[in-house]
């Protein structure tokens, strides 16, 4: 990976994981809440994991590499839990996305400090 795609992999990443950690801690408080309140939850849950999904799919456009599929699939899946009504459920993909998004991170930042970069 060259420089340039490795700063905007690790910038996407950290974006992307803040994002994942921010969703996968409003599932946690889903089971918590009243029956009135936990549909009004869900919608804004999946909203917010919509725009973590558009955000991964640009970091895969802008970096021009494969990694981010893997993402991709277990954010897939995480959406079709919630659309299914058992958003608890989608914590476990919601937790495979991250560990695939920080490893990207990881790989960028590795690379920007082998050129010195960070």
């Amino acid at each position: 990976m060259e420089v340039k795609r490795a700063i905007m992999a690790f910038s996407q990443s950290e974006k992307i994981k803040a994002g994942l950690i921010w969703v996968a801690q409003c599932l946690e408080l889903l089971s918590g809440l009243p029956e009135v309140e936990r549909k009004g939850g869900i919608r804004a849950i999946r909203a917010l994991l919509g725009m973590v999904a558009h955000e991964t799919a640009l970091a895969k456009q802008v970096v021009e590499t494969e990694d981010w599929d893997e993402a991709e699939s277990f954010l897939s899946r995480a959406i079709a839990m919630i659309d299914s009504g058992v958003g608890e459920d989608a914590i476990p993909h919601v937790s495979k996305a991250l560990s695939h998004i920080t490893n990207i991170g990881q790989q960028s930042m590795a690379l920007l400090r082998s050129e010195g970069l960070i």
